[in-house]
């Protein structure tokens, strides 16, 4: 018989056990990793952004970039960390990837990055209401220890900083 989990094992058991059961949760969590794979969808949603406000362009192109840098930082990362997916026996896999890799969360490292940068553009607080449903849905979905949604969301942060600040003084020069 399997060993019970433990340490971030237990949380992901716990999240999962507590969310992955209710209605539309399970379809959500898929959705936003597709959303989210290799920053794709930050993308689109920046390149659509900047079309339709040609005023705010650079701003919307600086979100776009921003996801792209965050998504290569949290590859890079991850191959010189080499931490493994999780394999417990009791944590259930609902959604493929693309890797092995689990360190960190590159969804939630670009999703922090475009929701910091996009609130910048749009003035609404997206990172409240952006990056708790991916960072969770990485969870529910069995792909990521806590410790890797939390670092990304780290990541992300940092990357959306330096990005914002390379925008600002492009902007002002």
């Amino acid at each position: 018989m399997p060993e019970s989990p433990r340490g971030e094992e237990a949380a992901l058991v716990a999240v999962q056990s507590a969310l992955a059961g209710k209605p539309g949760v399970l379809t959500g969590a898929r959705a936003l990793s597709h959303f989210g794979e290799h920053s794709i969808g930050w993308v689109v949603v920046a390149t659509v952004g900047a079309l339709l406000q040609p005023r705010r362009r650079r701003a919307w192109l600086a979100a776009g970039v921003g996801a792209l840098v965050a998504h290569a930082a949290a590859v890079l990362i991850k191959r010189v960390v080499r931490r493994e997916r999780p394999h417990h026996p009791a944590v259930r896999i609902n959604v493929g990837t693309p890797s092995r890799l689990s360190f960190p969360s590159a969804h939630a490292t670009s999703t922090t990055a475009a929701s910091m940068l996009l609130a910048r553009t749009t003035g609404v607080p997206l990172p409240v209401f952006l990056v708790p449903p991916m960072a969770l849905s990485r969870l529910v979905l069995g792909v990521h220890y806590p410790s890797d949604v939390l670092t990304g969301v780290a990541v992300g942060a940092v990357v959306a900083k330096a990005v914002g600040t390379i925008a600002d003084r492009a902007e002002a020069h």
